[in-house]
């Protein structure tokens, strides 16, 4: 009975979002930042640049990019890469640009990874994620900058990020490794029609940016790439995510927001982060939150998401030292399949930069609902474990199933220091999340 439920619920969701197009009345929150249309336009090999896959294109791109940002155009510059394999070390860009691949254009960084610049560490992580001191910069960089789009026909930046993987693995690593494209400091960001793979770490990390969109993207890399995180905002606001496919080595999407004293020092927030029609697989998270978390992260919707394939489909997770807050996230119509564990929202996870976090600072968090989530083939329902000095309220369930492996149920979810509602959960949820009528916190959630 429950798979039929289950069946109809996804061909509704299907129907749903069909209708939506078909009709046009599909729901984004793309209209955040508009795209722009740049009239003045040069192409890659206007200044020298090969797509043969082997001339190393640095110069070119550099020169390029050093043009837009002085001539000043009104209204931008468009930098057009034709179909071609270009090698690169990393590069800058500016404001007022758009950087557009072609179909069958590949921007492809070296593996020369000597030649690669090093930046300081972000002010809300005091160090290297990886390495204590500064950290290698992004591939694709832009720090201080507005209106910059990256779009096309769905050529791709691909990352070679397997030697640095090795480099990981191997303990040979002197910095944090690069992340495939990196905003600072920056507004009116779009990246979309793209397709992203092999990032030597994370994928698109905005962080200390506002008003990004982030829509029809494809990120790849192989289930062992250790730390290949698909989009992480990062102390960043007014953030949409819609309409992608990612499947790579680690989290999907996981919100963050700085780490332990000096995220907490820095106090900038992750706040009204939309993710939306994002299909995708890890085995790590789908759709996370933190560890990260000392700046704190609020305002955040996350809906229409498939996960298949993965460790944990949806993960809020935090630490004592942490501090900050999580509170109103919600997580609505979710399908899942194949996944260890549906739902887990801990206070126990992640490590500290340095010896000097507080463990006196303690993570706040109020305020999450998932609701209208199905699952098959769930090893594990869900955890839900707060702490003992810091116990997570307002913790509301509804509309959840969560089938096993081979029968109608999963094992009983697992809780301690956390207070709530559930109803229409099933298998049913721990004693601790009353119904609603006795818990009035969650009645407006359901």
């Amino acid at each position: 009975m429950f798979r039929i439920q289950l069946w109809v619920s996804v061909l509704l969701c299907c129907f749903t979002f069909w209708f939506h197009i078909s009709f046009g009345y599909l729901i984004t929150c793309s209209g955040i930042v508009p795209m722009r249309y740049r009239n003045d336009k040069v192409s890659i090999t206007d200044f020298g640049g090969v797509g043969d896959g082997k001339t190393l294109n640095t110069k070119a791109f550099r020169e390029a990019i050093y043009r837009i940002q002085h001539l000043r155009r009104r209204g931008g510059t468009l930098l057009y890469v034709p179909p071609g394999v270009y090698l690169t070390e990393s590069f800058n860009l500016t404001s007022h640009m758009t950087l557009y691949l072609a179909r069958g254009a590949v921007i492809k960084a070296t593996q020369d990874t000597w030649t690669w610049p090093l930046v300081a560490p972000l002010p809300s992580y005091g160090r290297g994620r990886e390495r204590p001191g500064g950290r290698y910069m992004s591939f694709i960089h832009g720090d201080g900058l507005r209106d910059v789009v990256i779009t096309g026909e769905n050529g791709t930046i691909d990352g070679q990020g397997g030697i640095w993987w090795n480099m990981w693995r191997q303990g040979n690593l002197q910095f944090t490794r690069p992340n495939l494209v990196e905003f600072m400091n920056s507004r009116g960001i779009i990246i979309s029609n793209v397709i992203f793979k092999n990032s030597p770490f994370w994928n698109i990390h905005p962080v200390y940016c506002s008003n990004v969109v982030i829509r029809y993207v494809t990120i790849l890399a192989p289930t062992d790439s250790p730390n290949t995180d698909g989009i992480d905002p990062d102390s960043s606001s007014n953030v949409c995510i819609e309409d992608s496919f990612i499947s790579t080595g680690d989290d999907l999407v996981a919100v963050k927001s700085g780490w332990d004293e000096y995220g907490i020092a820095y106090g900038r927030p992750s706040s009204h982060i939309t993710i939306r029609r994002v299909t995708g697989s890890s085995p790590f998270a789908g759709i996370a939150v933190g560890s990260e978390t000392s700046g704190g992260v609020e305002h955040v919707l996350a809906e229409n998401i498939v996960i298949y394939n993965s460790g944990i489909g949806v993960n809020i997770k935090t630490n004592i030292g942490r501090g900050g807050f999580i509170k109103n996230i919600t997580v609505s119509q979710v399908f899942m399949e194949n996944v260890r564990t549906g739902i887990k929202i801990t206070g126990d996870t992640g490590d500290h930069p340095d010896n000097q976090f507080n463990p006196n600072a303690l993570p706040y968090v109020k305020g999450v609902t998932l609701k209208n989530i199905w699952g098959v083939k769930v090893q594990k329902a869900g955890s839900i474990q707060g702490l003992k000095n810091a116990p997570f309220t307002n913790i509301c369930l509804s509309k959840i199933n969560l089938h096993g492996m081979t029968g109608p149920r999963s094992p009983p979810w697992k809780c301690s220091d956390v207070s709530g509602a559930a109803i229409e959960v099933s298998p049913s949820p721990c004693a601790q999340l009353s119904s609603p009528q006795q818990s009035g916190s969650c009645a407006n959630h359901f």
